[in-house]
């Protein structure tokens, strides 16, 4: 148990060889959950957009498809995440479309009303100050910006319960206490949709 607390744990910040191991195995396993969310928001394709907690850097890549004439930034809180991400998306990167930060949430390095959405994809589990973090991400929205935050979990089941006892200092969220939590952040608006059955939750917060 205490080798498997371990590896698991490393989804919150991977390190070393293990955190390697752990981002390349999460660019994979998040696919589907990812995809999901993405049937969520809709893009002119001109957009600037800031995944927050990008880890490998898959979903920067599917934002660089949805987003032909648009900008991503990718934010990490790991060396090894941003690394990786760097590495999934050197051409676009190359090409001026595609930014790459090692950063904090409860800090975001980046001037206020620069991004048109920010996504944060299996990740606020592990964010501390919950109400700031969502303040920073409200301030670097433009007015009328989306913050879209998807979860392979509704915290209504009981299925997320064994990951509570095997990844150190995570946390899971219904969909009415992230929209509590986001609306203190300033958020004007918020739109839940969950799919109790498959365990995924979707949650659009929009600034005024």
């Amino acid at each position: 148990m205490g080798l498997l607390r371990k590896f698991f744990s490393n989804t919150g910040k991977p390190e070393g060889v293990m955190g390697r191991i752990v981002v390349a195995m999460m660019n994979r396993g998040h696919a589907g959950i990812a995809a999901w969310g993405f049937t969520h928001l809709r893009f002119r394709g001109d957009e600037d957009v800031l995944d927050c907690g990008c880890g490998g850097g898959a979903n920067l890549a599917q934002l660089l498809r949805l987003l032909p004439k648009g900008r991503v930034t990718g934010l990490d809180y790991s060396p090894i995440s941003v690394e990786k991400a760097r590495e999934v998306n050197r051409a676009a990167i190359d090409a001026g479309r595609c930014t790459v930060v090692q950063g904090n949430v409860l800090e975001l390095p980046f001037e206020s009303s620069s991004f048109d959405a920010v996504t944060a994809f299996e990740t606020v589990y592990f964010w501390p100050e919950l109400v700031r973090c969502f303040a920073e991400i409200h301030r670097v929205l433009k007015p009328g910006g989306v913050f879209m935050i998807t979860n392979e979990a509704t915290g209504r089941t009981k299925s997320h319960e064994k990951w509570l006892k095997i990844v150190d200092g995570m946390s899971v969220y219904t969909g009415e206490e992230l929209e509590a939590l986001l609306i203190d952040a300033g958020f004007a608006q918020v739109e839940i949709d969950e799919d109790r059955k498959a365990d995924r939750l979707s949650v659009r917060a929009y600034r005024a």
